[in-house]
C-alpha cells in the first residue's frame, strides 16, 4: 500500500502576509527563549492571554469538568443536532505551552462545522509533569469518554502538533490495554517522532517560519524524565496495524512535514486507512489561524468532513 498523498496548491495573500508576520515577530521568540523550568513556566501566558485574540461565539456553551489531577472542558457549539458524536481534542504547544483557552476557538469551529460535541483535555505538561504524565492523562480522558457511555465509534481523537502526538499514542495505547479503538484521529501538523537527529536534515527543519523544530533535541531530555532506557515513545515506531482510519494535514514548508510524511508511509506499510493533505506555503497547524487565513477554514471544513464520514452517531442513522 503506498501512502495516499493530496496535495492542495494555492496560498492566498493572507496567508502570505501572515505567514511574514510570524517568521519576523514570533520566530525570534521561540528561536532564541531558553529552555529554562522559569521560562517554561512563562509559557502559561500564552493561554490566558488568548481570549482577548480568540472569543468564542455567545452561543457556545463551555462546561469545565475536573478530572483526576488534570482537567478539560465541554465545547457545545449551539445548533448541533448529533450530542452522541464526540471530538475528543488534544492541544499542541511541544508539551509545555498552550492550553483550553489558546485552542478554544479552533475546537468550537472543528466541532460546528462536524456537527458534534469536543471535549478539549488540559493535559499536565512541562514543567510540572513530563510526558509520560501528559501521555497518561489523555489515555485517561479517552477512557473517561468511554465510562460516560460515549461509543467509541463515535468518538474522534484530535489534535495538532504535540496533542496529534498524544491523540496517536492514546489510540495505540488504548489498543495495547484492550480498550476499543475510536473512530478516527484527526492529526494537524503532528509530530509522531522524537528522533531528531533522523529529522536533523529536512531542509524544512531550519526554515520553518515560526516553529524551532531544532529545539526539539535539548527539550527531549525534559520530556523523558523517568523514561530513561525506555524505547522512544515516538507513534511512528509502534505497531499501527489496528488503528481507524486516519486523516493528516499539513504545510508544504513546515519543519512537521517531516513526521506527515513518515507517518503516512508507516500507516500505509500498516495497510490504515488513511490520507495526507500538503497545503501550499500554509504554516505550522495553519487552521487554528482560520479568522485570518482562508485556508484555515477550508481544511477545518476538511476535518469536519472526515469526522462525519468516520462516526455513526444515532441521530445520523435515524
Amino acid at each position: 500500500m503506498e501512502p495516499v498523498i493530496e496535495e492542495r496548491p494555492g496560498c492566498s495573500k493572507q496567508a502570505r502576509r501572515f505567514s511574514a508576520f510570524m517568521k519576523y515577530a514570533i520566530r525570534p521568540i521561540f528561536r532564541y527563549s531558553p529552555l529554562t523550568k522559569f521560562m517554561l513556566r512563562l509559557a502559561v501566558v500564552l493561554d490566558l492571554g488568548a481570549p482577548l485574540l480568540m472569543r468564542t461565539s455567545r452561543d457556545t456553551e463551555v462546561e469545565r469538568i475536573r478530572l483526576d489531577g488534570f482537567h478539560g472542558e465541554w465545547i457545545r457549539p449551539a445548533g448541533v443536532t448529533n450530542p452522541d458524536r464526540v471530538i475528543l481534542y488534544l492541544h499542541g504547544g511541544g508539551f509545555f505551552c498552550c492550553g483550553l483557552r489558546t485552542h478554544r476557538k479552533l475546537v468550537e469551529r472543528i466541532a460546528e462545522r462536524s456537527d458534534a460535541t469536543a471535549f478539549s483535555v488540559a493535559y499536565r505538561q512541562l514543567p510540572s509533569a513530563p510526558l509520560s504524565t501528559s501521555m497518561a492523562d489523555a489515555l485517561a480522558s479517552y477512557r473517561w469518554l468511554l465510562d460516560q457511555g460515549y461509543a467509541p465509534e463515535n468518538i474522534v481523537i484530535s489534535g495538532d502538533s504535540a496533542g496529534a502526538f498524544l491523540a496517536f499514542t492514546t489510540a495505540l495505547t488504548a489498543l495495547k490495554t484492550g480498550l476499543p479503538a475510536p473512530a478516527g484521529i484527526a492529526a494537524l501538523s503532528p509530530l509522531v517522532d522524537l528522533d531528531h537527529e533522523a529529522r536533523s536534515t529536512y531542509p524544512h527543519t531550519k526554515t520553518d517560519v515560526y516553529i524551532p523544530v531544532h529545539r526539539l533535541k535539548p527539550l527531549k531530555r525534559l520530556l523523558l524524565a523517568g523514561m530513561e532506557g525506555d524505547p522512544l515513545p515516538s507513534p511512528c515506531d509502534q505497531a499501527l496495524q489496528n488503528l481507524p482510519p486516519v486523516l493528516i494535514i499539513v504545510g508544504s514548508c513546515e519543519g512537521l512535514r517531516w513526521d506527515a510524511e513518515l507517518m503516512a508511509k508507516r500507516l500505509a506499510e500498516a495497510d490504515v486507512p488513511h490520507r495526507l493533505q500538503i497545503w501550499e506555503n500554509q504554516i505550522h497547524v495553519f487552521p487554528a489561524f482560520a479568522g485570518v487565513i482562508p485556508e484555515g477554514m477550508q481544511a477545518i471544513d476538511e476535518v469536519a468532513t472526515f469526522i462525519r464520514e468516520t462516526t455513526t452517531p444515532k441521530h445520523a442513522a435515524a
